[in-house]
């Protein structure tokens, strides 16, 4: 892919090449995700021409790609988000190098705030469609028709089937919903999660949308996992902090780690 060919370039050399079975970014408090790659190759984002380097706690900054599962990942760890600049298409390149590198499909993980009082912190859900309710989009100003994607069946049914099957093997709960994104990075209001119910969403977060547009302009398939580390605001009186959503995050890790590594075993 031109887009990212230098990047791919400059991570041959430094022993990072496709294909992979499989992209993954790994958002806040998820890193420990990557510890289970064997045989690691592992990469500063500081030493990728042209990578963000993000500025958000709980993200280690670091591309490792190796082996897991039986299969060949490459794994972002850590994302850059529209919050710090203002730029919606923030992590373009690292999504179009995941492309470069030869994935043809990528699971999105995120701590987001759960709209669903049976699914408290701790939970895990699939992400089943989005709202896009910042209205920002990493694909204004394209310059062809290549910009105009269908989002229809973005987070892809065969693969959230294959994760629904991993999620019963390993005795995970699993729930499924539609994630809206707001821009952050001040935590939603009572008000604005009270309307977020009422059109449709289940899960709310600060990242994810921009990555997934992009990943399907890249033709990629895409998978979505949330971490739902909080109640959002005003339910059960919650007031959700950063510190609480690294802290949830890291202590449900065991399960995501579990589910994951079994629904990479079962991808062909």
């Amino acid at each position: 892919m031109a887009e990212s060919a230098a990047t791919v370039a400059a991570l041959a050399k430094l022993g990072v090449t496709g294909p992979f079975d499989l992209g993954i970014v790994l958002g806040t408090g998820l890193g420990p995700l990557a510890d289970d790659i064997e045989d690691p190759v592992q990469v500063s984002y500081a030493d990728i021409p042209g990578f963000p380097a993000g500025h958000v706690s709980g993200h280690a900054k670091q591309l490792v790609a190796g082996r897991l599962a039986g299969k060949r990942v490459v794994s972002l760890n850590g994302r850059a988000h529209y919050y710090e600049r203002g730029d919606s298409g923030a992590m373009r390149l690292p999504v179009a190098t995941l492309a470069g590198l030869g994935c043809r499909q990528a699971l999105f993980t995120n701590a987001a705030g759960s709209l669903n009082e049976a699914l408290g912190p701790g939970s895990l859900s699939l992400i089943s469609d989005h709202i896009n309710y910042s209205g920002r989009d990493p694909l204004i100003g394209d310059p062809d028709d290549a910009r105009f994607v269908s989002l229809t069946d973005a987070y892809d049914p065969a693969l959230r089937a294959v994760m629904k099957a991993a999620a019963a093997a390993e005795q995970v709960t699993l729930g499924e919903g539609i994630y809206v994104w707001f821009s952050g990075p001040s935590f939603e209001t009572p008000a604005e999660i009270r309307m977020a119910k009422i059109i449709g969403g289940d899960i709310v977060g600060m990242s994810t949308v921009p990555e997934v547009i992009l990943a399907r302009r890249f033709g990629l398939k895409v998978i979505a996992l949330s971490m739902l580390t909080n109640l959002a605001a005003g339910i059960q009186g919650s007031s959700p902090s950063h510190d609480e959503t690294k802290a949830v995050a890291a202590s449900g890790g065991a399960a995501m780690r579990r589910l994951v590594r079994n629904f990479i075993g079962r991808l062909p």
